[in-house]
């Protein structure tokens, strides 16, 4: 599979059928990021996990998502089958090994993998906007809550941090909209009914600590492989927009934290984002200039992105055109819009004057695609019809009790899998203010025992006649009076003590009935 600083895919043929050469990805151009289109039951899923493994022998950590639970057998021993073991001798591929791969499962609801979380502060307000298909004035609000918190060194960290912070700034919309612009209440509000949203399809999973480490998906065997990251996603998929949130998280993050390197030997990791089609649906400019720039610079930094999707068309031409080794399998053109995906992709080809693209595309078998690399100073090969070669590893699902044996020798067992609940804006907030509180109540009692006091010497000192009015009756309850000092206007740091306090007794309640239910939730 690695000749020379190359990854094998498979063998091209000629017109008519015969085997013409090898096809490779050169090691040191991969990190100029690639594609891989087809319609579905063509062999994209086959084609990552070749790429995969490739990788992982040559020493480059990857990191993909399993939609569908089959790519789970890249950590399985490989099995002889009939149809594998055909592909392999018609492209010439002697001998043909079986191996598994090291493998680290992870998975955001901790079912099939180790935990995998991040804070709110650390997602970010154009990112949780995203997630939370906000609108424009509802981003600048989320903007400001952040700006808040930063400045008054109350971490982000979890659901209930952020709620806190909206419940304090639509109670003050309007203190707050004179220092940091107009608030209004019915963007706060939206964003609060967002949340309980987010809650409902099991963001609170993704939300909180321990945050994961980008270099526990960098990791390298003691033999030299690189380590592949499996993030368990069929569950993830019914939430499409926390899925692609997630992964394009890591992918900033991933392009923050790492150093430069300009262009290396081989990649420091290869990225494959799956269903790429979710990241850019309904997705505003900004946040696709955004994936445009990330993707654009990481390269520089040795990460290598990989879209993996049906159709051409799903992924802007901004980043279609970065887009160096491209996989293409077989597309059907029965619609309009197909049609054109067809001829789309056939353009992007570098020709090959022994077939038309256009033509190809449409009559390639299961396990068969054109293929385009670059090679010598990064310019892309000429276009062939290739034949990618079968995995070594298993085709197919992992068995649940093969899952598990991974995951308890995993290098990051028992990191992830517990929650921890640092303080954090709720605590810290939720403490100032009892303690706002308290002071308070022992300021009022003193008037009221002065008050009385008051009231005590008055009484004794004057004489009253009985049913004049102005005899005391101790057993009810005294009118109300105005008090004695002045009237101020209370600081925003007032108001927000007591909206906190507010807060959290109406989530106290609200959690001893779900409790009383039988329905309490972590």
């Amino acid at each position: 599979m690695l000749q020379d600083g190359k990854l094998f895919i498979g063998a091209s043929r000629n017109p008519d059928d015969s085997i013409n050469k090898p096809e490779y990805l050169d090691l040191k151009f991969g990190n100029r990021h690639g594609l891989i289109t087809g319609a579905t039951g063509t062999g994209k899923t086959v084609t990552l996990q070749i790429l995969a493994e490739a990788f992982s022998d040559a020493g480059v950590p990857v990191f993909c998502s399993d939609i569908k639970g089959d790519l789970s057998g890249i950590a399985a021993m490989g099995e002889p089958k009939d149809f594998l073991l055909k592909r392999a001798e018609q492209i010439g591929l002697s001998p043909y090994d079986f191996q598994e791969f090291p493998v680290i499962f992870w998975d955001l609801y901790g079912e099939k993998g180790h935990r995998v979380r991040t804070t709110i502060a650390e997602m970010g307000p154009l990112l949780l906007a995203r997630l939370m298909n906000a609108t424009e004035a509802q981003e600048g609000v989320l903007n400001i809550a952040f700006k808040i918190a930063d400045e008054g060194g109350l971490p982000l960290l979890d659901l209930k941090d952020l709620q806190a912070m909206l419940n304090y700034m639509g109670e003050h919309a309007s203190e707050i909209s004179n220092q940091f612009g107009f608030v209004s209440k019915s963007s706060v509000g939206s964003l609060q009914r967002g949340l309980l949203v987010l809650e409902q399809q099991g963001a609170e999973h993704f939300f909180g600590e321990p945050a994961l480490k980008i270099t526990d998906i960098m990791r390298v065997t003691n033999d030299g492989r690189g380590a592949i990251s499996v993030l368990a996603a069929d569950k993830l998929m019914m939430n499409p927009r926390l899925y692609a949130t997630f992964l394009l998280w890591l992918l900033s993050e991933l392009f923050e934290e790492l150093p430069e390197v300009g262009d290396p030997d081989k990649p420091k990791l290869v990225f494959f984002f799956d269903e790429a089609h979710l990241l850019f649906t309904d997705a505003p400019k900004v946040l696709i200039e955004r994936v445009e720039q990330v993707v654009r610079l990481i390269r520089s930094k040795g990460v290598g992105v990989y879209f993996v999707t049906q159709n051409p068309l799903d992924v802007p031409e901004t980043v279609l055109a970065q887009l160096g080794n491209r996989v293409q399998h077989a597309l059907r053109a029965y619609t309009p819009r197909e049609q054109k995906a067809v001829k789309t992709a056939a353009d992007t080809f570098r020709p090959n004057p022994a077939f038309d693209c256009a033509t190809v595309i449409t009559t390639l078998g299961t396990g068969e695609a054109l293929v385009s690399t670059l090679e010598g100073k990064g310019a892309p090969s000429m276009v062939e019809r290739t034949l990618i070669r079968p995995p070594a590893s298993r085709l197919g699902p992992v068995t649940d009790e093969e899952r598990k044996k991974v995951i308890a020798v995993s290098p990051v067992a028992e990191m992830y899998d517990e929650d921890f609940d640092r303080e954090s804006a709720y605590e810290i907030l939720a403490g100032r203010a009892k303690q706002a509180a308290d002071q308070e109540a022992a300021k009022r009692q003193a008037e009221e025992k002065q008050q009385q006091q008051g009231d005590d010497d008055s009484a004794a000192g004057r004489w009253t006649l009985p049913g004049f009015g102005n005899d005391r009756n101790d057993d009810a309850d005294p009118a109300p009076r105005k008090r004695t000092s002045g009237y101020q206007r209370e600081t925003v740091v007032e108001a927000a003590m007591k909206s906190v306090a507010r807060t959290v007794a109406s989530q106290v309640g609200r959690a001893l009935v779900r409790g009383i239910l039988g329905s309490l939730r972590r």
